[in-house]
């Protein structure tokens, strides 16, 4: 391998910290209880502080959501969300109109452009038993003249997302998801058309790795310019080219050469996101994310003014019915029904 192909390592915190073209990523983990039929926790909310609740009492977090969990309607603008739902369930609606309910692998990936409020509850629709949820949310920026284009989502169903199981010479395996980018043969599905992503150039890869104990994985060398971090969240060591991590570990490495993970004796998971930057500046404030101060003054005010098209629910965070099944009603009508 030559040299330390390790650039740097870190801990992981809340946001975990990520580089250009990505944003920030959040990682939620939580334990929730049976629902109460209103896909509402089955349990005493005493002692949270509701509207604000980040305590992960028990196991678990309200976030913004007085009844059901989640994010009730808030504003983006100016780069993309892509929400990873590894375990439970998200329901989406938006300013558009567009609705959706997706969990269990499926992935949602939404270009803000010049302006769209969602939100993003988390109904807990098992009555009998615990309602896990496990996501990862990825912002990814937009170039300047990206920045203003139209909202869009994609939903990508779980069953649809290449996947391969890789083994190493010893016969032990490393399950490989590609969201976003190309690995080996398994190339992802297309990204929003207005995507950083979308661009060949760009180099982004969006994948999440789960290694069998000792198990070893190749990641093949990227182009020059690229980033590449390596965020090591479940299991107990892993040996990233000539260095050992400990778990929960953000490692960036030098995306242009072979990188060799030698995994220890627990089953490890691993979130990949690479890109090349987009090198431009960054301007972000919350929901926000522009070039200058300026453009952030202006995205603050168009807010106000216009509500980015107005919210057409009645709800702040509403949620879809109990028996629904997984599925996403785009802003033009067109409903597509998860497989």
């Amino acid at each position: 391998m030559g040299d330390d192909v390790v650039r740097s390592v870190r801990p992981l915190g809340f946001p975990w910290q990520t580089v250009d073209p990505f944003l920030f990523c959040v990682f939620h983990d939580d334990a929730y209880p049976e629902g109460d039929g209103a896909l509402a926790p089955r349990a005493s909310l005493k002692g949270r502080d509701i509207g604000q609740d980040f305590s992960r009492k028990d196991g678990w977090s309200m976030y913004h959501g007085d009844r059901v969990p989640g994010f009730p309607q808030h504003p983006h603008r100016g780069f993309e969300t892509v929400t990873i739902v590894r375990k439970g369930l998200v329901d989406h609606s938006d300013s558009l109109g567009a609705t959706a309910r997706f969990g269990g692998g499926d992935v949602q990936w939404l270009t803000a452009g010049r302006g769209i409020v969602h939100s993003e509850m988390f109904p807990l629709v098992d009555e009998a038993a615990p309602n896990p949820l496990e996501l990862f949310q990825i912002w990814l920026n937009l170039p300047a003249r990206d920045k203003m284009v139209d909202p869009y989502f994609s939903m990508f169903w779980g069953p649809k997302i290449p996947a391969l199981t890789v083994h190493d010479d010893a016969g032990r395996a490393t399950q490989v998801s590609v969201v976003a980018g190309q690995f080996r043969d398994a190339r992802a599905l297309a990204p929003p058309p207005n995507s950083w992503a979308s661009r060949d150039e760009s180099d982004v890869a969006i994948l999440t790795l789960k290694l069998d104990p000792g198990a070893t994985l190749s990641l093949a060398a990227a182009r020059p310019e690229t980033r590449r971090n390596l965020y090591f969240f479940r299991g107990s060591s892993l040996s990233v080219g000539q260095r050992e991590v400990p778990v929960r570990s953000a490692v960036e490495v030098r995306a242009d050469r072979e990188t060799v993970l030698r995994n220890g004796p627990e089953t490890a998971e691993v979130l990949v996101l690479q890109g090349r930057p987009i090198g431009e500046p960054v301007a972000n404030h919350g929901p926000f994310v522009m070039n200058t101060r300026a453009e952030l003054i202006t995205a603050f005010e168009d807010y106000q003014r216009t509500r980015f098209g107005g919210w057409p629910f009645a709800d702040d965070a509403p949620v879809h019915p109990k028996d629904r099944t997984r599925f996403a009603r785009h802003a033009d009508g067109r409903v597509e029904e998860a497989e």
